[in-house]
């Protein structure tokens, strides 16, 4: 199954349960992927987070149901997922404009429609890309609960640890931590994608490890072995970076016919810490697996 076909799926199944509980991770199962990143995914096809999706449907179908029958407010809030008429008036007038009151009058209300998936296809560009068999290997790393990100932009947690990193000198000491000759030649942006929860996982940022005593406050960790996808950023930071993770999800996981996600780790490792410069590279690695036929 394409992305596409699993994106449909997935959206498919919301629409079905939309006035009941919606489960993130049976959403993502509709789609053969992982709840991390079908979400990721979704937020960069989309433009907006999946929880964002569900929000617009059920207000824009209330705004419906308020503007054309009889049935009371309070009814109508519980029936999409609010507890109180209070937070359903809050969260309504935000979306339309006008309290659920003048709705019921005859106000005019927004409509928020289901989303169709279609495929659009784009001129023949190149991306290049190289795949990397690992065995097994170890990081060194400091890592903490971050918000799972809803889209390629959301990643303040991410941005806010590695400014503190930076700042307490946990950089540098990781810096000293690398080997002569790494496989990965920089620091590395771990995101332990396995080991997610429903809203957060573990980011770390790392080193490789060679063995030698490091501080107790960092810690090694095994990484199992994988097949990489490994794809080149180039340019001005973080711009080029959301780019190349767009093109990514947009153009070689659909068009790929060998190679599929593995819900596993994925790195981002960094060359320096000269991301102004406007010509400036970086990699990304994710896990990848062999498609069945």
């Amino acid at each position: 199954m394409n992305w596409i076909q699993g994106i449909q799926r997935a959206i498919d199944y919301v629409e079905s349960n939309i006035t009941g509980e919606i489960d993130f991770e049976e959403v993502a199962k509709q789609a053969y992927s992982s709840s991390f990143h079908f979400q990721r995914v979704f937020g960069i096809l989309c433009g907006f987070s999946l929880g964002d999706y569900i929000r617009m449907r059920r207000l824009s179908l209330a705004g419906e149901e308020l503007s054309k029958g009889n049935t009371k407010i309070i009814d109508i809030a519980v029936k999409y997922g609010y507890d109180t008429s209070e937070s359903f008036s809050r969260a309504f007038t935000r979306f339309h404009g006008i309290a659920p009151s003048e709705a019921r009058r005859g106000g005019k209300v927004k409509i928020f429609t289901p989303l169709s998936v279609k495929l659009t296809l784009r001129g023949g560009s190149k991306m290049d890309y190289r795949i990397e068999k690992r065995d097994s290997f170890k990081v060194v790393c400091k890592r903490k609960q971050v918000e799972k990100p809803q889209s390629a932009n959301a990643a303040a947690g991410i941005t806010a640890m590695w400014q503190e990193f930076g700042a307490d000198g946990t950089l540098e000491r990781l810096v000293a931590c690398l080997p002569q000759n790494p496989v990965m030649k920089g620091l590395l942006g771990i995101c332990f994608t396995s080991e997610l929860d429903s809203n957060r996982f573990p980011y770390g940022i790392g080193a490789e490890y060679d063995g030698r005593k490091t501080d107790d406050d960092l810690e090694v960790v095994t990484i199992p072995a994988n097949t990489y996808a490994v794809f080149t950023s180039k340019g001005k930071m973080p711009d080029a970076f959301v780019e190349t993770y767009n093109r990514i999800v947009t153009e070689f996981f659909p068009q790929s016919t060998q190679y599929e996600y593995a819900a596993n780790v994925e790195f981002e490792v960094y060359p320096s810490a000269d991301t102004s410069d406007p010509d400036y590279q970086c990699e990304i690695w994710i896990a990848v697996k062999e498609k069945k036929e």
